[in-house]
């Protein structure tokens, strides 16, 4: 009797399983779906083993009925692998659905051939009670009655969609329009009429959404006019600016959708002649005014434009040195020819980037206005001041200023005033944010000085926006130079040890930029910093980690740094990132490749359990990931055969037999060297045990 079927399914049933247990998501709308599969699934295996000890001959037909078993739960494992939180919330379910109930009528099936088994009774009967797919119900009916010509849903159906995917909040909204959208393109590309239609009914259930929602959100219980909303978000435009299809929006909202590579006014759904954003003046000040007569208070309460967003992609950007078909970026070390070349995508996650910003309310300011002046009696004025302290909106900062308005901003820097020091930093913080020529300005009207003395200031909004400004004036390449000679790096340090958490990361992201400098990656490592980033990959924000992993991996492209990172402890805190419900994997195992270099490294990793880890990313990690880990793996194993049998008996051999076929180029020749490793390790052991 041929027990392959049974194996492979067993098998498949396993990953499946273990993959539901370690990657599923609250996140995930499908969660229940596939947490009840997993019960299923655990209690078809018993009826597999009384098929195997012979209680039930393998014939043909259930020979077939386990191959489509197992090709049922194989496609729901591929689905579940490719899921995203990025990914559309509702086309996840709808599509997950059918999937679930192929799996539980091939089970029901498979349990017929073995009905006087107990084991096949209980699956069958539990599988029976099991509800699938409840959570499109109503969307399949709304998508039913619009290709009914019916359109106008149920406010009841309406409601249950939105609090069953969380689709209250404006931002919840946009990201699944984005995701549809992003979708919808796929679709296009590839010509599959079926699931463009399906997409497109779900763009028009998201209509609906919108405008129910539009109807019961107000402000103060002030119903807030439609033409004063962003048609993205459905939220009060604090920076409106128009698009070249002529529509306005939110500047934070349409940027998300642009960054997103979507290419059409999301109102008219025409296709952008460009992407410039250009400030709707006149639209301000109808917000102004409609706010000051219904005594509504206008900020930036809903999706805050991160402070040095612009500064990071920039600066991650310059980090990488190559680029290559599989990898966003790939960091290469120089020094060190047999080093293992280390891959990591720093820039994909710019958009993640959280920064502690100053809660502020933005006057609007003519277009022709300046900003707040420091001179005369301005100082005199605590009203004038309390008024500075509240920053223009990004849109007048991204224009030009003038170097005497800049002078006296950095004469502010050096003022006795906590205050005005306060509003000088960080109206400098906020020019330096977009706009090229207003850097290039700040610099040259010796404004870098006075910022790092800053840096030391008791006064944690003042030393925050120092950094800040720092950070972002860093992005030209010329500042940056001058801000590392200038004696930023003690400062820096500083603020990584003592600042708030915005602060700390931002000082953290300062670091990874200057050490884009050879000469001060050495510097760097010689100078206490690599303390203190470590300490922040232990207790910072998920944004502050980030960053120090950032400056952490530039560092250790030089050798000398390596054993520094290992002897402050970065690996143990790398290790507990791999762990799957981290947001940080592909990450920490970049930097792990890189310190794996090196015997410390290697030890480090053993000793706090990333073996484990490892092969489990080798598994089911992405692309970079199991590429990183394929390649700590070698490094551990050439290093030491302790590491060979820990690597074995964790069951590497066929993640990374299949990783050998479908790797990228990096990755297969990882893994094949690895499994080379493994065969001259026993070939050797046979051969001592044979003299």
């Amino acid at each position: 009797m041929d027990l392959t079927p049974l194996r492979c399914l067993n098998n498949s049933i396993s990953r499946f399983i273990h993959l539901v247990t370690c990657r599923i998501s609250t996140a995930m709308p499908a969660e229940k779906d596939y947490i009840n599969l997993v019960s299923l699934l655990k209690l078809v295996k018993p009826v597999l083993d009384d098929i195997t000890n012979h209680k039930a001959p393998l014939d043909e037909a259930l020979s077939t009925e386990c191959d489509e078993l197992d090709t049922a739960v194989n496609e729901a494992r591929e689905f579940l692998e490719k899921w995203s939180p990025k990914t559309s919330k509702i086309l996840c379910v709808l599509q997950s659905k059918p999937l679930a109930l192929k799996i539980q009528n091939s089970s029901v099936k498979l349990c017929g051939f073995c009905e006087s088994s107990p084991s096949a009774q209980i699956c069958i009967r539990e599988s029976q009670n099991l509800k699938l797919g409840q959570l499109s119900e109503h969307i399949e009916e709304i998508l039913k009655s619009q290709k009914d010509g019916k359109t106008n849903p149920s406010a009841d159906h309406l409601t249950e969609i939105i609090e069953s995917f969380s689709l209250r909040l404006s931002q919840e909204l946009l990201n699944e329009r984005i995701a549809l959208e992003k979708e919808k393109q796929k679709a296009e590309s590839s010509n599959i009429k079926t699931e463009l239609d399906q997409i497109s009914q779900i763009l028009e259930l998201i209509s609906h959404i919108r405008e129910f929602v539009e109807k019961i959100k107000s402000v103060n219980n002030v119903q807030i006019p439609s033409y004063f909303r962003c048609p993205l978000s459905l939220e009060l435009m604090w920076d409106p600016v128009i698009v070249a299809s002529g529509q306005t929006y939110e500047r934070a909202h349409i940027q998300k959708w642009l960054d997103q590579g979507l290419v059409r006014c999301p109102k008219t759904n025409y296709e952008l002649a460009h992407k410039n954003l250009i400030p709707n003046y006149t639209v301000k000040a109808l917000i102004v005014n409609w706010c000051n007569e219904n005594k509504v208070e206008l900020s930036n309460n809903s999706d805050k434009v991160e402070d040095v967003f612009e500064a990071r992609k920039v600066l991650e950007e310059e980090g990488s040195v190559q680029s290559s078909p599989e990898h966003s970026y790939v960091h290469s070390r120089s020094e060190s020819a047999s080093s293992a070349v280390s891959s990591i995508d720093y820039a994909s996650t710019a958009p993640e980037i959280g920064v502690s910003r100053m809660s502020v309310n933005y006057p609007f300011t003519p277009p022709n206005g300046a900003s707040p002046s420091l001179s005369g009696k301005f100082y005199n004025s605590s009203k004038t001041i309390s008024r500075m302290l509240s920053f223009p909106s990004d849109s007048l900062h991204n224009e030009l200023t003038s170097t005497p308005h800049v002078e006296k901003l950095v004469n502010g820097l050096r003022s006795l005033s906590t205050e005005v020091q306060t509003a000088s930093a960080g109206e400098l913080r906020f020019l330096a944010k977009y706009n090229t020529e207003n850097r290039v300005i700040i610099g040259q009207c010796g404004a870098i000085g006075p910022l790092i003395s800053l840096l030391h200031s008791d006064n944690e909004l003042i030393q925050e926006h120092s950094v800040t400004a720092l950070l972002n004036l860093s992005i030209d390449e010329n500042i940056k130079s001058r801000i590392a000679e200038e004696g930023a790096l003690e400062p820096l340090i500083h603020v990584l040890k003592t600042g708030n958490t915005g602060a700390k990361e931002n000082a953290a992201a300062a670091l990874f930029s200057i050490s884009l400098l050879d000469d001060y990656r050495v510097k760097i490592g010689r100078s206490g910093a690599v303390k203190g980033l470590v300490d922040l990959l232990k207790t910072g924000t998920v944004r502050g980690k980030k960053d120090a992993a950032t400056a952490l991996f530039n560092l250790s492209i030089f050798h000398e740094n390596k054993a520094r990172i290992v002897q402050a402890g970065a690996v143990k805190y790398l290790v507990g990132l791999m762990e799957p419900c981290s947001e940080m994997v592909d990450k920490a195992v970049a930097l792990l490749a890189n310190l794996s270099t090196i015997v410390e490294g290697c030890s480090a990793i053993a000793r706090e359990g990333g073996i484990p880890l490892l092969v489990e990313i080798v598994d089911m990690g992405s692309q970079r990931g199991k590429e990183n880990a394929a390649s700590i793996l070698l490094q551990m194993c050439i290093n030491n055969s302790k590491y060979c049998r820990s690597v074995l008996q964790e069951g590497a051999v066929p993640p990374l037999v299949a990783l050998s076929q479908s790797g990228t180029p990096r990755a297969k020749e990882k893994a094949q060297q690895l499994l080379s490793h493994f065969r001259n390790q026993r070939e050797s052991a046979v051969a001592r045990g044979r003299s």
